[in-house]
């Protein structure tokens, strides 16, 4: 997922650097979290508030918004429930998070209950992904996010 298409290859980039989607009144930036992989969720909150406030207060510098190896972007805080996102150029991919809505969902023995759902929604760059890495990707994703309660750390 953290690679890219150079012209007749594929090269598999080392540092996780997020890029995330940021809107002002009238246009989108896309900063990025440098080495994500080596922060808590709790530093990487943080330095999502921090580069959306550079965002709309007009601080943003290049740098900034230099090295996204993958993007992420919440459409969701927009009410969108599915769409299709335009993969930044190099990456090979970008994330979609949805809107979180209730639905009715069929549990264990046939019961229905309303629970909060969201779709996750990738688009992908087919010279340097397959399908099969971006389902399990997505399934790994799944796994992650239902496995989160009340006792996970964000430190």
């Amino acid at each position: 997922m953290n690679s890219m298409w150079a012209g007749d290859k594929i090269i598999q980039k080392k540092d996780i650097n997020i890029s995330i989607a940021v809107a002002t009144e009238d246009s989108l930036f896309v900063p990025v979290i440098k080495n994500a992989d080596e922060k808590t969720i709790k530093g990487i909150a943080r330095e999502i508030t921090d580069l959306a406030k550079k965002v709309r207060d007009g601080k943003l510098s290049a740098d900034d918004m230099q090295g996204g190896t993958f993007t992420v972007n919440n459409t969701g805080s927009f009410g969108s429930v599915q769409s299709m996102g335009i993969i930044n150029y190099p990456q090979a991919a970008i994330l979609q998070v949805e809107s979180i809505v209730k639905r009715p969902v069929v549990m264990d023995h046939g019961m229905i209950a309303v629970r909060d759902m969201v779709n996750l929604c990738l688009s992908l760059d087919h010279r340097v992904l397959d399908g099969l890495v971006c389902g399990r990707f997505l399934a790994r994703v799944k796994e992650i996010l239902e496995s989160i309660d009340e006792k996970t750390s964000v430190y």
